[in-house]
């Protein structure tokens, strides 16, 4: 059974999500404030979180920052914060997915299925041979769902790696904008380039030897991007 903690000091969303995600089978745990969610995320490790950013001890982002202290769990912000600075600061604190308020519940729901999906184990389809694949600054195996640099495991979160992986697999080819967003975060995707441009960042960040300089990881604006080995 799937465990989903909601973090809201909303009682009636709350208590809507409660009901709705019960009813589907799902096990889910509620805190009204950051500190109670970092403390329940610790003991209980949930699936998934559903994060609100407006809390009334800390702001959302300051959560997000301290669950990816220690753990790549699926976070899916629901918030009433509409910009887009807002979006792109939770999801470059590590947030997975942003719905902002108010919210149909079908795509909630649609939208935490594919979080939860994201973070699934990939099986193991590659060939052998071909799930190792090396250039000269990090290795990925895709098969064991995991990154190697300077003899180091890189952590990823499930969406940096979902991302990853689709670039990996079509490593030379562009792939364009709209391919990436359906295939990373589901086939209701198509203009969310914001999400994109935070997490190839986020990528660059962490696997690239100069990220402003990226060598493996390829902007074609306007199009796309794509992944070189060398």
């Amino acid at each position: 059974m799937t465990r989903v903690l909601v973090v809201d000091d909303e009682p009636q969303i709350v208590r809507a999500l409660v009901l709705n995600l019960k009813a589907r089978q799902y096990e889910v745990d509620a805190a009204a404030d950051g500190a109670t969610a970092l403390q329940l995320a610790a003991a209980l490790h949930p699936d998934v979180v559903v994060l609100d950013l407006g809390l009334p001890d800390m702001d959302g982002v300051e959560v997000i920052k301290g669950l990816r202290g220690w753990t790549r769990v699926p976070i899916l912000v629901l918030s009433a914060r509409h910009t887009s600075d807002e979006k792109v600061k939770a999801l470059d604190a590590g947030a997975d997915d942003y719905v902002t308020k108010p919210f149909g519940m079908d795509e909630l729901l649609a939208r935490l299925r594919a979080s939860v999906r994201r973070a699934e184990p990939v099986g193991h389809d590659v060939t052998e041979g071909a799930s190792i694949v090396e250039t000269a600054a990090f290795t990925v195996d895709l098969a064991a769902k995991k990154v190697h640099r300077a003899g180091r495991d890189v952590r990823l979160t499930p969406t940096e790696w979902h991302l990853l992986e689709v670039l990996v697999r079509n490593g030379g080819r562009l792939v364009g904008q709209k391919q990436l967003l359906q295939e990373v975060w589901g086939p209701s995707y198509g203009t969310e380039t914001n999400y994109l441009r935070v997490y190839m960042a986020q990528l660059r960040r962490k696997l690239e030897t100069d990220p402003s300089h990226p060598r493996h990881f390829v902007t074609e604006p306007g199009m796309g991007y794509r992944f070189e080995r060398g």
